[in-house]
């Protein structure tokens, strides 16, 4: 019986943290359980020059040139970190905007102190992340 009086205080401390935890951070425990049924690597676990497999939400995606030519960056957040996707030379991807679930894989680099895949190849994910 002793074995399972942590359990049951654990489950109590989950209830009561739910109850008052706030809306971003129930979604950052949501997208973290998402990481393990796609078998994705937490954003914040990502290497530099390392081929990695993420998954989460967009929160932003703009339209922004680098050297001339157009292209389309979607900030991915995982309830870990966030990380840049950058596709070269689009203006626009259907079904790339902001709240969509998405999952990425590509090289990990770093620019302006911030993570960055560029040219990832992706997959759109249904919402309830089925």
């Amino acid at each position: 019986m002793g074995s399972q009086e942590p359990h049951k205080q654990s489950g109590l401390r989950g209830f009561f943290r739910r109850l008052t935890a706030g809306q971003a951070e129930l979604e950052a425990d949501e997208l973290q359980q998402d990481l393990d049924r796609h078998g994705a690597t937490p954003i914040v676990s990502c290497g530099m020059r390392r081929r990695s497999c993420v998954t989460g939400t967009l929160r932003t995606v703009t339209l922004r040139p680098r050297g001339g030519a157009p292209a389309l960056e979607a900030e991915l957040y995982d309830g870990s970190d966030v990380i840049d996707l950058i596709w070269l030379g689009r203006r626009k991807i259907a079904g790339i905007e902001p709240g969509r679930l998405v999952l990425a894989e590509g090289l990990v680099s770093v620019q302006d102190g911030r993570k960055v895949m560029f040219n990832p190849r992706y997959e759109l994910r249904p919402a309830g992340g089925a």
